[in-house]
Order: C-alpha cells, then structure tokens, then sequence
C-alpha cells in the first residue's frame, strides 16, 4: 500500500489526498510536517517539502509529480483531461493554484495567521493585510473570469485543475476569510459549491480538528 508523508493541513497533501479519493486508492498517511529534517523523509523529499510520496520502490515529492503518476498507474477515473488542449489547460490551472494562488491564499493569510503562531513566531497582521489588499485581488480578478458561469475549470468534469484551486480556498477559510461575493460573485459561486463536495468536507474538519480551530 502507498504511504503519503505531510501535515494534512497543507494545501498540496489535500490535493494528493483527493485525487487518491477520487480514484478510489487506498493509502497509509504519515504526519510530517515541512521542513522535516529526519534522514528518512529527507530521502524521499529532498528538499524538505511535503507531500512526499512512496509505492513499493518508488519514492518521490511533490504533489504535482505524484498526481501525475496517479493517473499513470490508475488512470480511471481520470484526473487529467484526453484531449490536448484541455490537457493544457489543466496543467495551467494547477501550476496557478499551486504558485500564484497559494502564494495569497495558503501562504500570505493562512500561514501568516496560523501556522506562525504554531511555530512561535508572531501574526504579522501588516503584513496579511497587505495580502489582502494588494496581492490576493488580481489572482481573485483573474479566476473571477476563469470560472465564469462553469461548474468545473476544464471540460465538464472534475478534474486536477479544480482540485488545484479549490484546496488553496479550504486554507483560506481556515484563516477566517471567504471570498467577497459582492466582488468577485462567479468565483465564491465556485468555491462554495466544490467545497461543498464531501472529500473537502471532510478534510477540512479534519484540519480544524488538529489545528485547533473551532467548527
């Protein structure tokens, strides 16, 4: 049976974590926080990072490149679109989530407001609102346009680019924010429908649970 090694918190063990649900793959999941510098995890994750990943003689990090293997070894059903357009797109939307969007959704709030204090280290408050006020709108204007009036970001299937935005917003809602309606109406519509769906559901209470959150 595969391990997956990382904190469920992360935004990027939660994206590996659905897609195996969706696929219907069974796992082992150890904690590991980022960072980790023990010798066995380092040997799967080199740089620290998590998730990190192990099937049989197979070791390897990054959450994107153990999707990918994912949809090679189980490949229904699918995760990743067939046609190659579509295929593109998708790729983008998670190389989207997994920079531009975390980098205001997970790491400039959520990281910032909880897991700073976690590590002992202060809420730079100045800081998560210069996030808020300056970074996050233009990454929330250009999904505001992406999602349109779509149920999913690419084809008409869930798919890796919606698993790849929507885990960043499960993050954000753990820091006490939620997408203002009035502004960008189209996405929080999006947001709150895929995160309706009972994996993120169930995720997330799992997150509040060990972080301590209320709800």
């Amino acid at each position: 049976m595969p391990t997956l090694f990382g904190a469920s918190p992360s935004p990027f063990v939660r994206k590996v974590r659905v897609v195996m649900h969706e696929k219907g793959i069974a796992y082992e999941h150890e904690f590991v926080g980022p960072g980790s510098r023990k010798s066995e995890f380092r040997s799967i994750s080199p740089l620290g990072r998590i998730p990190g990943f192990v099937d049989g003689d197979l070791s390897v990090s990054d959450s994107s490149v153990i999707c990918a293997y994912l949809e090679r070894t189980h490949p229904e059903p699918p995760m990743y679109p067939r046609d190659a357009k579509q295929y593109a797109r998708a790729l983008w939307y998670e190389e989207y989530g997994d920079t531009a969007l975390a980098a205001v959704a997970t790491f400039g709030t959520f990281g910032r407001k909880i897991i700073a204090p976690l590590r002992g280290a202060a809420v730079d408050h100045a800081a998560i609102e210069k996030t808020l006020a300056e970074e996050l709108p233009p990454v929330f204007d250009y999904l505001e346009g992406q999602t349109g009036g779509r149920e999913y970001l690419v084809g008409d299937r869930f798919s890796i680019a919606d698993v790849s935005i929507a885990t960043h917003f499960v993050n954000f809602g753990h820091a006490g924010y939620e997408v203002d309606a009035g502004r960008w109406p189209r996405l929080a519509a999006w947001v709150k429908r895929h995160l309706a769906r009972p994996i993120f559901v169930d995720l997330a209470a799992q997150d509040r649970q060990l972080l301590g959150l209320g709800g």
